[in-house]
C-alpha cells in the first residue's frame, strides 16, 4: 500500500487491507488534521481492499466530519463502487462524479 499527496488530496494504491491498514489509517488521519475544506481521496491505484480497508475509509470520513471537513472519493474503481453500493455506504460518503450506472442496482 502507498499513499501520496498532502492534506487536500492524497492518492491511495497497491492494497488496502488488514496488513496495510494502521499505516493507512495513520497517514489519512495525519491528511485530516493538519489541512481544512475538503480531502479528496483518489482510490485509482488501489487495487484491493477488504473489510478492514472499507474500515478505515468510514473511519477517515467520520474523523473529517468531527473536524468539519468532508472526505471525497475520487476515481472509485469499478469493482470498490460496486461494493459501496452493496453496503450501501455510497449513500454516505461523498463520490465525486458519482458512481458509474454499471454499479448501481437496477431495479
Amino acid at each position: 500500500m502507498h499513499i501520496r499527496g498532502d492534506h487536500a488530496e492524497l492518492v491511495v494504491g497497491g492494497r488496502l487491507d488488514v496488513r496495510s491498514a494502521a499505516d493507512a489509517r495513520a497517514a489519512l488521519h495525519t491528511a485530516v488534521d493538519s489541512g481544512h475544506g475538503d480531502l479528496l481521496l483518489d482510490l485509482s491505484e488501489l487495487t484491493s481492499w477488504d473489510a478492514t480497508g472499507l474500515g478505515v475509509i468510514m473511519g477517515v470520513h467520520r474523523r473529517a466530519g468531527r473536524a468539519g471537513r468532508r472526505l471525497v472519493l475520487r476515481r472509485v474503481p469499478p469493482q470498490l463502487q460496486r461494493v459501496l453500493v452493496a453496503t450501501r455506504l455510497h449513500r454516505i460518503l461523498a463520490i465525486e462524479g458519482g458512481l458509474a450506472a454499471e454499479a448501481l442496482p437496477r431495479v
